[in-house]
């Protein structure tokens, strides 16, 4: 390990933007590619909306969590929420799957979170919350001389 961090933060939705940037600035020590630090905010986007919206119903007064642990050139990412949980994870991380179709949500999360990311491994169970955990191997960089 290289190094980490924890930070809990309101489950309201003007906090997705602090998660992005918060989980992106401590990343860019690891001098990703433009692209990498892109797909890296926008899985905390989606994990983090999913917490917020599906784990909560958009009910303030609860929590969100991330850990992201550095390595020499791989980044851990861990978002939790103890929300109502989800039912079928299998279910949930088909494309266009929603439990919110009135909401007009795409159901594309899991789907984005899973071709951004090199492993997402999802755990849930009813009325006990999810953590949603990911992995993510940094290219390496060559210095051209």
């Amino acid at each position: 390990m290289k190094n980490e961090m924890f930070v809990e933060f309101s489950s309201v939705s003007e906090n997705e933007s602090f998660a992005r940037v918060t989980v992106a600035s401590f990343v860019a020590q690891l001098d990703p590619t433009m692209d990498e630090l892109t797909e890296i905010k926008t899985v905390v986007s989606e994990a983090v909306t999913n917490a917020i919206i599906h784990g909560y119903n958009n009910e303030p007064g609860n929590h969100v969590s991330i850990s992201c642990v550095l390595h020499e050139d791989e980044v851990e990412l861990t978002i939790k929420d103890n929300g109502i949980g989800i039912g079928d994870v299998d279910e949930a991380r088909q494309p266009l799957y929603t439990s919110k179709p009135e909401l007009e949500r795409s159901g594309m999360g899991f789907t984005i979170i899973e071709n951004f990311m090199d492993v997402l491994e999802i755990i849930s169970s009813p009325e006990n919350g999810t953590s949603v955990h990911m992995t993510k191997q940094l290219s390496k960089k060559t210095v051209s001389k």
